[in-house]
């Protein structure tokens, strides 16, 4: 693969199941330098991780081996392990089973790094239905509304 060349940047977006807002603010620090962890280990390079307490964004530059699948199943699963290992909740937690994935061209990585990075601040005024069914419209992606609305 001397002469093999890649660049895959994909904006993944997953939330908690039944969109609770269970990821607390003074884990959240933690949990997305966990995921950025996850990645580092499985060769993805997380080029932001953020999100609020209901769901997550990771923007992440996949290896050529590695499919969008793959890398959701190892962000959310190992996660998960996680939450319940060092977090401890006193309530179940779960990721949603679907996730979205986006593809990010070069010039626009920064406003989506920014996008990751605001996402307090963005949600003040958009719920993140709103915000996803954007991106599905926005990336021309066919979806079945209950999907999206839970």
């Amino acid at each position: 693969m001397a002469n093999t060349y890649f660049s895959l940047n994909v904006h993944l977006v997953f939330s908690v199941k039944e969109r609770a807002s269970l990821i607390a603010p003074e884990w959240r620090p933690r949990l997305w330098a966990y995921l950025g962890g996850i990645a580092r280990e499985h060769q993805l390079v997380a080029l932001e991780v953020g999100g609020t307490a209901n769901h997550v964004h990771a923007l992440v530059s996949l290896p050529t081996t590695m499919t969008v699948a793959n890398a959701v199943q190892l962000l959310k699963g190992n996660s998960s392990k996680w939450i319940h290992e060092a977090i401890r909740p006193a309530f179940p937690f779960e990721w949603q089973e679907g996730y979205g994935a986006f593809s990010v061209g070069v010039s626009q990585i920064e406003a989506t790094r920014a996008c990751i990075c605001n996402q307090e601040e963005h949600h003040r005024g958009r719920s993140f239905e709103e915000e996803y069914r954007a991106f599905l419209q926005k990336h021309d992606v066919s979806y079945d509304d209950k999907y999206v609305w839970g």
